[in-house]
C-alpha cells in the first residue's frame, strides 16, 4: 500500500488558511442569503460580514442559493392548474370518499353516494374525464342482496394496474365493522365493468387508498378492520386479485387506533405506511421487506382530526400527504411535501371554510408527472383538482 506523502509545513499552512477562507466564506454567505430570503435589510448585513466578501462578485449566488435552500429543507411547489367539481348536480344528495387514477383511457373517478353514508340506498358511482370533462355520473356498483334486503356500499378504490384490466374495489355491509370487500374490473378504462365478485373472507381489499404495484407485479394493499378497536394490516395478491394473502392484525388498536393506510416507498426494499387514527396525529409503520413484516406502530408529527388522509411517493422518489391539518374537524384541506417521508411541509392549501368538511382526499401523479386530487366537498360534491409539481 503506497502511503501518503508528507505534507510540508508551507502547504499545511495553506490548507489552514483555505479552510479558515472557508469557513468564513459559509458564514457571510448565511449573512446573505438567509437574512435576505426573511426580508431584512441588506446593508445592516453586509457591515457584518468580511469585507473582503463584501462585493457581490464574490458569491456565486444560483449554488450559494442552492445550498442555503436545500440545507433549510425548501419544498416542492405546486400550482393548481384546474380547480372543478365532477359534477354540478347528481340523483344523489350526498357523497363521500372519492377515488381517482389514471388509465389509457384518461383520467377516472369513483365515489359513494345516496340518500346520506350508511343508508341503505348508497352505491359506488362513476365519472371518466373525455373531451377536457367529466361525464355524468353512473353508478356502477350497489348493496343489493335480494328483492327484500340491501347494503350500503362505502369507500371505492380505483387501481389500474401495469397491466391487465382496470381494478374497482369496494365494501358492503351494514357498516365498517361488520362490511365486506367486493371487486369488479374494466378491461376499457372504466366504460364497462364485469360482474361483481365477493373477495375472499378476512380480505377487504384496499380500505381507502389505493395499492401500491411492487416490481415482481405483486399489489400490496393498506388494509385495515374495526370490529376489534381500528386495526392495521396489509393484503397481498400475485394474479390481480384473484387470490390473496394477508398479514395478521398488526397492533391491538387500543393504544393507537388506526386505519386506512397510505403506502409509501423509500427506496430499497424500504416502505412507509401512514393514516388515520383516533390518537389526534397521522401513524407511521415502516416494512423492511416489501410489506412481507412491518415494524411497530407510532405516532408522527403530523396532525389528524381522525379523518382520511391520502399520500403519494412521487417519480423523483419524494413524497405528498393531502390531509387536514387539525385535530378537530375537517377543514382547512392541504397538501404537504417531504423528502424522506417523516417531516412534512405544507405546498398547497385546497379549502378553507371554518365549520366546513372538505374531507377524505385521493392524491395519484399521473405518467406526464402532474398530480391529481379528489375529495369530498360539504358531502355534497366530489372536487378535483390538478396541480403542476416543480422541486
Amino acid at each position: 500500500m503506497d502511503s501518503a506523502p508528507p505534507v510540508s509545513p508551507g502547504s499545511s499552512k495553506e490548507l489552514l488558511h483555505t479552510a479558515q477562507a472557508g469557513l468564513f466564506f459559509l458564514h457571510d454567505c448565511l449573512l446573505l442569503v438567509v437574512p435576505t430570503a426573511l426580508g431584512w435589510d441588506p446593508p445592516a448585513i453586509t457591515s457584518r460580514m468580511n469585507p473582503a466578501h463584501r462585493s457581490m462578485k464574490h458569491f456565486p449566488i444560483p449554488l450559494l442559493l442552492a445550498f442555503v435552500l436545500s440545507s433549510q429543507g425548501v419544498a416542492a411547489e405546486l400550482r393548481v392548474d384546474r380547480s372543478e367539481f365532477i359534477y354540478e348536480s347528481a340523483p344523489f344528495p350526498e357523497c363521500h370518499a372519492s377515488t381517482v387514477e389514471e388509465t389509457s383511457q384518461g383520467l377516472i373517478a369513483a365515489w359513494f353516494g345516496g340518500t346520506r353514508e350508511k343508508h341503505p340506498d348508497v352505491g359506488i358511482w362513476v365519472s371518466r374525464r373525455a373531451k377536457d370533462k367529466w361525464t355524468t355520473p353512473v353508478e356502477v356498483a350497489n348493496g343489493v342482496q335480494s328483492a327484500t334486503l340491501r347494503h350500503p356500499c362505502w369507500n371505492p378504490v380505483l387501481f389500474q394496474p401495469k397491466t391487465g384490466p382496470l381494478l374497482l374495489f369496494y365494501k358492503v355491509g351494514p357498516d365498517p365493522r361488520t362490511w365486506w370487500g367486493m371487486l369488479r374490473t374494466s378491461s376499457d378504462g372504466g366504460i364497462t365493468w364485469s360482474e361483481a365478485r365477493r373477495l375472499p373472507d378476512g380480505i377487504l381489499g384496499p380500505i381507502k387508498n389505493k395499492p401500491v404495484q411492487l416490481a415482481n407485479g405483486d399489489i400490496l394493499s393498506g388494509s385495515s378492520s374495526e370490529h376489534d378497536g381500528w386495526r392495521l394490516h396489509f393484503e397481498r395478491s400475485s394474479d390481480l386479485g384473484r387470490t390473496w394473502t394477508r398479514t395478521e392484525a398488526l397492533h391491538d388498536g387500543k393504544t393507537i387506533a388506526a386505519i386506512q393506510p397510505s403506502i409509501l416507498r423509500m427506496g430499497g426494499d424500504r416502505l412507509l405506511a401512514l393514516g388515520r387514527t383516533r390518537q389526534g396525529r397521522v401513524f407511521e409503520i415502516t416494512s423492511e421487506d416489501l410489506g412481507a413484516t412491518w415494524g411497530r406502530i407510532q405516532l408522527g408529527q403530523v396532525p389528524n382530526p381522525s379523518s382520511g388522509t391520502d399520500a403519494v411517493t412521487l417519480s423523483d422518489g419524494t413524497h405528498l400527504l393531502i390531509y387536514n391539518p387539525v385535530t378537530r374537524g375537517r377543514s382547512p384541506l392541504k397538501v404537504a411535501w417531504s423528502r424522506e417521508g417523516r417531516e412534512w411541509k405544507d405546498v398547497l392549501e385546497l379549502e378553507n371554510e371554518p365549520g366546513a368538511e372538505f374531507s377524505y382526499p385521493a392524491i395519484i401523479q399521473s405518467k406526464d408527472g402532474k398530480v391529481h386530487m379528489t375529495y369530498t366537498w360539504k358531502r355534497k360534491k366530489v372536487r378535483y383538482v390538478v396541480a403542476d409539481y416543480r422541486l
